[in-house]
């Protein structure tokens, strides 16, 4: 099997690269195992504070690859072959909302339909000003199923969602920024998306993932379970090793030396 996905570690930051560049990174069966074998596999590795995912070539993804699937009628089905909460399909997208770490996508070129979702299973959205973004399922007569009910509505409005699942029309990014589907623009993403992974992997890692955990996990929750998750997340903060390190480098007016474990 070719290389489809590859993994880089710079320090506590990893970068998880779609190199499947002559079809833009468009997404075959070896493409979704190895995606999600990537971010699985990162979820275990001790030191990973950030990742970075990225594709190489002139596109972030430009969606799935119908000629691969139309040739291999068994492939849809190994896709939809539920597995615990998410489909393989699902799961390209969610294992990124899965990892305890951060994740920040650098958009550049198109980034459609799978590539889309993939994208919005990132924390963050970093994109060029001329990257392309579509909810193009549309067009091959489908529906989105990669997980963007549990990640496109809480970014943008209903009618929103609807209104671009319904057309498929590409949006420039100027325009995804207002919409709510990206963050913000930067002429170098992988560069912006380096310097911000760095940033929060310079931080304490246990408040960090306990930050992602807390907007993530609040989501579906009442007022009141909501109100105490935070305690729940705060208390073992509280007094910790790097807690401490953070208060007393900031007194000391020097850089923090935080552990992992």
């Amino acid at each position: 099997m070719s290389e489809r996905v590859r993994v880089d570690r710079e320090g506590p930051v990893a970068f998880v690269w779609m190199t499947r560049t002559d079809k833009r990174n468009g997404l075959d069966l070896p493409m979704f195992e190895q995606l999600v074998a990537a971010g699985e596999a990162l979820a275990t590795t001790s030191g990973v504070r950030a990742v970075v995912l990225a594709g190489e070539g002139p596109a972030f993804c430009a969606g799935l690859d119908f000629a691969a699937f139309m040739s291999d009628p068994s492939v849809a089905k190994k896709l939809l072959a539920r597995e615990g909460v998410a489909n393989l399909a699902q799961a390209v997208a969610w294992v990124w909302r899965e990892l305890p770490v951060p994740v920040v996508a650098a958009i550049h070129g198109a980034c459609f339909g799978g590539g889309l979702q993939i994208a919005l299973g990132a924390d963050i959205r970093l994109a060029h000003p001329e990257a392309e973004l579509s909810v193009m399922e549309i067009r091959w007569g489908l529906v989105p199923d990669m997980g963007i009910t549990q990640t496109l509505l809480p970014l943008v409005r209903p009618d929103v969602a609807k209104e671009l699942t319904f057309t498929g029309r590409r949006v420039k990014a100027p325009e995804a920024r207002e919409l709510g589907l990206v963050t913000r623009l930067a002429e170098d993403p992988v560069a912006e998306a380096r310097a911000l992974a760095e940033t929060i992997a310079a931080k304490s890692p246990h408040a960090i993932r306990a930050g992602k955990a807390l907007y993530d996990r609040a989501a579906g929750l009442g007022a009141g379970d909501a109100l105490a998750l935070e305690t729940e997340l705060q208390l073992p903060l509280l007094g910790s090793r790097n807690q401490m390190e953070a208060v007393q480098a900031n007194m000391q007016k020097r850089e923090p030396r935080f552990d992992d474990v």
